[in-house]
Parts: structure tokens; C-alpha cells; sequence
């Protein structure tokens, strides 16, 4: 019988084939798999993994500079203020509210707070990988964003007056960027705790809506211009993604690192906090 990953009941023997120590799960992609076959070291598994991550932010970055340069030439002006006139000629006060209200939740102090509370519960069930990649996530992205707004310092529209207010240039949107970084993330953790795939699947769905919701906001306040928003998916998605590769390099990887041992399988279910039913 093999000893208990926290303590507490026996932990079931592994399955025939499969090596000890290792958690395979059903979301890891065939390259992580083979790596995790080929690859004997921690360091060097996490160095494929954050070569690839930086790879992605590179190339959203060249994505981001070709962006910049069509809107340098007008290229994409005439379809990002097609799409705000039209949201403007659709606005109602009921849609003013609720850009309103859905904007809100990519603000900074809402974000925050988010991620407060998930450290919260991601500490005390021992996911403390988890918790720092979510903080890498989040305080990375933000810096990323602030470089890339300094870089491009694109005006913000001006076609009609902003239902909201809003600071820095417009390229690429924070309130974007940030809803894709925190919100995928957090989504991701959750999904890989859920018990069954539609759980998984209304979760990550959930948080997909909510994204997009935030995006449009941002658009029908007239703060931003849809490349914005755009550029602003690519770049947290690609921050996220990285995020995401290091939680798994860290998870398949854990056996190989001692340290790495204290943080429980985020397939295994969180135990019961003691002194309560």
C-alpha cells in the first residue's frame, strides 16, 4: 500500500504500467507526454516548457508591432470606427448599465480581489504552485501590459463621448488582457478540480462568456477600439498559456523534486478542513 500524498487514508497503488510518483491527466497534450517519457529533469523539462512559453509571448509581440504599423497607416481605422458607431447607434440605457457593470469586473480592484480569494483557498488546500503562478500570472501580465502600452501609445477613440473613464494609451486593452490572464487562469484551476468533463466544460465556458462580455464593454463605452481588444486577448492569452505550462511542467514533474511533493494532485479532491463535517 502506498503511502498517502498529505497524510490521512492510504493512497490507492498505482495502475499497472503506470510509473510512481507521476500524475497523468487526461488535459496534458501528446508533447507533454512524450516529454515526460524523454526528459529526466525537472530543470530541463521547465526550460522546454518557458523557451516555449517565451516563444508565444514573442511571437504575440511581433503580432502586436504588425497591429501597431497597420494602424499607423490607417489600415484597420475605418472597420474600428465602423463597429463603435454601430454600438453607439444600438446604445440604451439598460446597455449603459450593463457595459457598466460587466466592465467592472476587469477593473483592478475587482481583479485583485479575485485573486486574493483564490490564494486563499488554493493555500490552505496546498496548492501552492498554483498560487504562485497565479500571482506570476497576474503581476506579470500587468507589466507586460504597461510595456506594451508604452511602446505603441496609440490615442484612445474619440468618435463620441465615453460612457466610463479610462487612462494610459488604448493599444493593446488592460481590462482585456487582464480578464483573459486572470479569469482563463483561475477557470483552468478550477476546471482541473471539478469532478466530471461538464463541470470542466460549464467552467471554462463560463469564464469565456465573461471575457468576451468585458471585451464588448470596453468597445461600447467607446474607450477602446476592437484591435485593442483584440491585441489585448492575444497577448493575456499567450501570458496565460505560459502560466498554464509551468503549473503542468510542475505537476507531471513533482516526483523528480522534493520540494515540489508538498502540493496535492489538483485531480484529487481537497479534504475536509479539520474540526468540520
Amino acid at each position: 500500500m502506498n503511502p498517502p500524498p498529505d497524510g490521512g487514508a492510504p493512497a490507492p497503488p498505482p495502475a499497472p504500467g503506470a510509473q510512481p510518483g507521476r500524475a497523468h491527466s487526461g488535459a496534458a497534450s501528446p508533447l507533454f507526454r512524450w516529454l515526460a517519457t524523454h526528459v529526466r529533469s525537472l530543470h530541463a523539462a521547465l526550460g522546454i516548457y518557458l523557451f516555449a512559453g517565451f516563444a508565444v509571448l514573442l511571437a504575440a509581440s511581433a503580432l502586436f508591432a504588425w497591429m501597431a504599423d497597420e494602424v499607423g497607416e490607417g489600415s484597420t481605422q475605418r472597420f474600428d470606427n465602423a463597429v463603435l458607431l454601430w454600438l453607439k447607434q444600438h446604445s440604451s440605457p439598460l446597455l449603459d448599465r450593463l457595459a457598466l457593470e460587466v466592465t467592472a469586473l476587469g477593473s483592478g480592484g475587482v481583479v485583485v480581489m479575485m485573486v486574493l480569494v483564490s490564494t486563499a483557498f488554493l493555500w490552505m488546500s496546498k496548492h501552492r504552485y498554483s498560487v504562485l503562478m497565479l500571482w506570476v500570472a497576474l503581476l506579470g501580465g500587468e507589466a507586460l501590459n504597461g510595456l506594451l502600452k508604452r511602446a505603441f501609445d496609440r490615442p484612445r477613440p474619440n468618435l463620441f463621448q465615453w460612457k466610463t473613464t479610462a487612462s494610459l494609451s488604448s493599444f493593446p486593452s488592460g481590462h482585456a488582457m487582464t480578464s483573459v490572464i486572470v479569469y482563463v487562469t483561475l477557470a483552468y484551476l478550477i476546471a482541473r478540480l471539478e469532478p466530471s468533463r461538464a463541470m470542466r466544460r460549464l467552467t471554462l465556458g463560463f469564464a469565456a462568456v465573461l471575457v468576451l462580455g468585458i471585451g464588448w464593454s470596453r468597445l461600447y463605452l467607446g474607450v477602446h477600439y476592437p484591435s485593442d481588444v483584440l491585441a489585448g486577448y492575444a497577448a493575456g492569452f499567450a501570458w496565460s498559456t505560459f502560466c498554464a505550462l509551468g503549473i503542468e511542467t510542475v505537476r507531471h514533474f513533482r516526483h523528480r523534486d522534493p520540494a515540489a511533493r508538498e502540493e496535492r494532485d489538483l485531480d484529487q479532491p481537497v479534504p475536509p478542513v479539520a474540526g468540520t463535517v
